[in-house]
């Protein structure tokens, strides 16, 4: 199996020019086979793409009172990617999904279903889903979008795993795409420094798997859903740090405390541990309550720093290329975002080569 790849602004102008041309096909109707029983959903490639823009810290020690020191001592973010002013994000976000079938094997004919987990699509209707389907010559696949902030990613992975299992897809993409850039306020020293732009995907079919993508444990606290929001007039994520800390390191610990104890599992069998990239202060937080060593820890928030629901596809790329993850390697993911909502779970990594169903 290929590496996982990232592509850039570059490569990505390209689908730009093909998303306004006249369809040359009609979405055909597909005739699905029934899926054997007892398979198990499993993730089979991972994809990338971050837009070209770079933006390091001293844009903001131009404009606020503050400087890299101390956004690196405070969140562990050195740089981050924007996307140019009105460019779209759809693009992007195919990318990322090509990317992805290319690294499983699997061409865009074989996709039954796309989940694209945003905040930030590119118009209010129709979704990012059907448009990103459409670049990537998805033709009668399903498409739809999955908001749930930055634990947007781990619901749309676990209804993707159900859909697998349960024979209603074969195989479906899971995408998770954001453009945080358009929801920053500059002037805002407490939340502009935190945010990029990115997309990251993966591909989840069956195969005959150890454990493939266990069940997710998720949750919501709609009662602090104002701590960290962005409403219709604003249009700006506001946000308050503190409480947002405390929360993100209670939740995503028990969340993935309880995940490894439904898989039987305790934190010595993990890999690798890869939470929401929100800054590097509440990763670390979230290892040392659980006991997970430095080594284990996936991080890439000082390169590319909170893009919510892609953070996680983004840093199992990243962790790839590293030489962290290697096949059959057993990850706990885990992530909390704005609502409250949150999640975790446990998967196998590209634990068989190819898909088998």
């Amino acid at each position: 199996m290929q590496a996982a790849t990232v592509t850039d602004a570059t490569t990505t102008a390209r689908i730009t020019a093909a998303s306004t041309a006249t369809p040359t096909a009609l979405p055909r109707t597909r005739s699905r086979r029934p899926l054997p029983r007892g398979l198990t959903a499993g993730l089979f490639g991972v994809g990338a793409a971050l837009p070209e823009r770079e933006i390091d810290n001293q844009h903001f020690e131009d404009r606020l009172d503050t400087n890299d020191a101390w956004i690196v001592r405070r969140t562990g973010i050195r740089t981050r990617r924007w996307l140019d002013e009105g460019a779209p994000l759809a693009p992007l976000a195919a990318e990322a999904c090509t990317a992805a079938l290319a690294d499983a094997g699997r061409s865009a004919d074989e996709v039954d279903h796309v989940i694209v987990t945003t905040i930030t699509p590119d118009r209010i209707t129709p979704g990012l889903a059907p448009e990103v389907a459409r670049l990537i010559g998805a033709h009668g696949a399903a498409a739809v979008d999955v908001n749930a902030a930055c634990a947007g990613f781990l619901y749309g992975l676990d209804q993707a795993a159900a859909l697998v299992e349960t024979g209603r897809a074969r195989v479906v993409l899971v995408c998770g795409a954001e453009a945080l850039s358009r929801l920053t306020d500059q002037e805002d020293r407490g939340t502009a420094v935190l945010f990029g732009d990115g997309a990251g995907a993966v591909v989840v079919a069956a195969g005959e798997l150890d454990r493939g993508v266990s069940r997710f444990v998720l949750g919501c606290d709609p009662e602090q859903g104002d701590l960290l929001y962005a409403d219709n007039e604003d249009r700006k994520l506001r946000m308050e740090g503190r409480e947002v800390y405390r929360h993100a390191v209670a939740r995503m610990t028990e969340a993935t405390t309880e995940a490894l104890a439904a898989s039987d599992l305790t934190v010595d069998d993990l890999d690798l541990f890869v939470a929401h990239q929100a800054n590097s202060r509440i990763i670390e937080a979230a290892a040392n309550e659980l006991g997970v060593p430095h080594e284990k820890l996936a991080i890439n928030v000082d390169r590319v720093a909170n893009t919510s629901s892609a953070s996680i596809p983004l840093a199992l790329a990243q962790a790839e290329r590293d030489g962290l993850l290697q096949p059959g390697a057993t990850v706990a993911l885990a992530a909390f975002g704005a609502g409250f909502v949150w999640g975790a779970g446990i998967v196998s990594w590209k634990e068989l080569r190819h898909v088998c169903a």
